[in-house]
């Protein structure tokens, strides 16, 4: 089961030293094989980027939407939000990984279409001001549907439900709170 670690600034901060800090102490405990830098707030995004870019070599690391800068700093790949989805033939063109945050199987399946290499499916569980959890049984639904690595997403901050989402035969599992948890 494939662990994504997707960062937000509520808990990482949007300065680059605290930043890495609090992503190092996280990674001590974890060894997670994505990463993903989402902060939408910051001016300096690039700078986290880089300073991440500098410490972290075992995952494969992506950006939040700016597959300009994924394609220029020579990342892994992008996180597109589904409001985003067209950018997925621009980001493949600079010879970027395409994940889309997908909440529908004809989300999930518009994705695939234009050319995604991962998707998220969320939210799974609870997780607050994210609406209603999608659920297991929606999951496993969803992942037998596509021909696409899904990670689930949403709510995941427990081994128990790290297993329950592996048991739906999904390609890993996306968190914020799960590595924070784990870092602490």
């Amino acid at each position: 089961m494939k662990k994504y670690l997707i960062t937000d600034p509520l808990f990482y901060s949007s300065k680059p030293k605290i930043f890495l800090k609090k992503l190092l102490t996280v990674m001590k405990t974890t060894t997670p094989d994505f990463v993903c830098i989402r902060d939408k707030t910051v001016k300096n995004y690039r700078d986290i980027a880089r300073e991440v870019q500098k410490i972290v070599s075992y995952s494969k690391i992506l950006l939040h939407t700016d597959y300009v800068s994924a394609h220029e700093l020579g990342f892994y790949g992008v996180h597109l939000p589904f409001s985003r989805v067209k950018d997925i033939l621009k980001a493949k063109k600079l010879g970027l990984h395409v994940v889309v945050s997908t909440h529908t199987l004809k989300e999930a399946l518009h994705a695939k279409k234009l050319g995604a290499d991962f998707i998220t499916f969320s939210p799974i569980f609870y997780t607050p001001n994210k609406g209603v959890p999608k659920g297991l049984e929606k999951l496993k639904e969803i992942n037998d549907k596509i021909n696409i690595d899904c990670f689930a997403l949403g709510g995941i901050v427990s081994e128990n439900q790290i297993q329950a989402c592996k048991n739906t035969g999904v390609y890993g599992f996306a968190s914020i709170r799960y590595f924070i948890q784990q870092g602490n």
